[in-house]
């Protein structure tokens, strides 16, 4: 018995050492996966000190390879006993230096082997994407049981549940388990998912169990972004960080495949990309992306990457795009300073790389004469001159591009009113409140006048409500009467779309009216 705890203390102090040497972690394992791992760990009263420090030991070396963090591997710890009790959940360690220190610091819970509790923990809770210290649901999830086989309980309805809802089941039994009731509860294939082994040789399934794990768990998305009309960038996880090789990618339009073939190739697989109208890419093994140049606009593409590596196979990922739509200028066309007999028209994007020229054509409507004007690929505006004034015009701007292509884009325009100012005004007093009020004005589109008079005070200021009137075109004179001491009076031109500039004069009386004034 003394040889044993003697033993024990040796194997303790070399799995607290090992927990400290990350530095011999295997590189070809990091930045491997993605996704949460759940131990659910045996801790009852039937399993020995020795045992337990044997399974520490054991998940220490299992993790240690892996890169931990909220993109990369999240692993959390539930202990099985009379009570389960979670040590630590998926949020709490993001470096190997915390979980390895809190895989050193966990004690056993003796008591009962209450495995049922613990499952339904691990599912409402642990397992539940999202809630609690809950998983991720848009990453796999894996549950890894260890055991001693001993009494281990109704299991196999809750393991169920949990392979339902995508949980990958993996169970390690260090005793004589009954065989026929862990095989149903691990996920297929059981014989890399369920292992019988004595504790004194579990470092003999390490390896194996943790190819297990990274196959559940393996990153192996092909992202593509940054897509335009002729590049995309490729990006992917490096699966090949600290190993010997290279990625090969190679990609091209996608071939265009029946129902008939597609069913024939099977799930997971792609259309070949060796054809001779791909094209061929490396890079090497620490790479995580390549942009994928001279693209053809509005087209899908297929991308194959395959890691080449003599240490390992690697399935090659694949994936279809399609690029953006070439965008031909002009694709809008603005209209400013307009005025009576000119506008200037601008229009975008420039495209020079692309555009040889542009062409405004400017017609009147209805039916004008059709004028035209070419203006070089680096201007993006142009001024439009000799318009009739209050006119609508249909302005056009094309633009031809190198591939041959044209492109138009029209818009309406109209050209201002011309708006004469009021040629003369003169005020003729008449009596005591009373003034004669005669003016000059042009005669092309008038529409009428508008008079407005108020009385004036002490250094210009107001002394009375302002009046107005309206009168046609055809008039040239009216009387105000009842007008206050000092009035000021205004003539202002009418036209279509607004008012044009008009005359005011003052209206000085020696009276003192107090009756002002209204139209005779």
């Amino acid at each position: 018995m003394k040889v044993r705890v003697a033993f024990t203390c040796m194997l303790v102090c070399v799995f607290l050492w090992s927990s400290s040497g990350q530095n011999s972690a295997p590189e070809a394992v990091l930045n491997c996966c993605e996704g949460d791992i759940l131990f659910l760990l045996d801790s009852s009263g039937s399993v020995s000190s020795y045992d337990y420090s044997r399974m520490l030991g054991f998940l220490s070396e299992l993790l240690l390879p892996f890169s931990l963090g909220e993109d990369q591997v999240r692993v959390s710890l539930l202990q099985v006993g009379t009570q389960p009790r979670l040590e630590f959940g998926f949020d709490s360690h993001n470096s190997q230096t915390g979980l390895q220190g809190a895989l050193g610091n966990t004690k056993p819970l003796r008591g009962d082997t209450n495995t049922e509790e613990a499952l339904r923990m691990a599912k409402d809770w642990v397992l539940k994407p999202g809630g609690g210290a809950g998983a991720r649901e848009e990453l796999p999830r894996v549950l890894v049981w260890l055991t001693d086989g001993v009494k281990p309980g109704d299991v196999i309805g809750p393991m169920e549940k949990l392979r339902e809802e995508g949980v990958a089941v993996l169970v390690i039994s260090t005793g004589h388990g009954n065989y026929q009731v862990l095989r149903q509860v691990v996920t297929p294939p059981v014989e890399s998912h369920l292992y019988f082994v004595d504790i004194d040789d579990m470092s003999i399934i390490t390896e194996d169990l943790r190819d297990a794990i990274i196959e559940i768990l393996r990153a192996e998305r092909l992202q593509v972004r940054d897509v335009s009309t002729d590049s995309a960038m490729l990006q992917w996880r490096p699966v090949l960080a600290g190993l010997t090789g290279y990625y090969e990618i190679r990609f091209g339009p996608a071939p265009s495949l029946g129902v008939s073939e597609r069913e024939a190739r099977g799930p997971g697989t792609s259309p070949s990309t060796s054809g001779s109208h791909y094209q061929r890419l490396t890079r090497p093994g620490d790479s995580s992306m390549a942009r994928l140049m001279d693209l053809k606009p509005d087209t899908t593409y297929m991308a194959t990457l395959t890691p080449k590596s003599n240490l390992q196979v690697l399935n090659p990922l694949s994936v279809t795009f399609t690029t953006k739509p070439e965008v031909l200028s002009p694709t809008v066309v603005t209209v400013s300073d307009s005025g009576a007999n000119g506008v200037r028209v601008s229009w975008g994007p420039l495209q020079p790389e692309s555009v040889q020229s542009f062409q405004v054509e400017y017609m009147a409507l209805p039916g004008g004469k059709l004028h035209m004007t070419t203006v070089g690929q680096g201007q993006n505006s142009t001024l439009l001159t000799n318009l009739q004034p209050d006119t609508q015009y249909l302005v056009t701007v094309s633009a031809r591009h190198s591939s041959g292509r044209e492109r138009a884009m029209s818009v309406k325009v109209c050209t201002e009113e011309v708006r004469p100012a009021l040629a003369d005004l003169q005020l003729t007093t008449v009596g005591s409140d009373s003034v004669q009020v005669d003016w000059k004005a042009s005669v092309d589109g008038l529409r009428g006048y508008w008079l407005t008079w108020e009385g004036q005070g002490i250094h210009g200021s107001t002394a009375a409500p302002r009046s107005s009137l309206y009168l046609p075109s055809n008039s040239l004179s009216t009387r105000l009467t009842h007008l206050p001491p000092a009035t000021r009076v205004c003539v202002s031109p009418v036209y279509r779309t607004a008012r044009g500039e008009g005359l005011c004069c003052m209206a000085q009386f020696h009276s003192d009216a107090s009756v002002w004034g209204h139209r005779s």
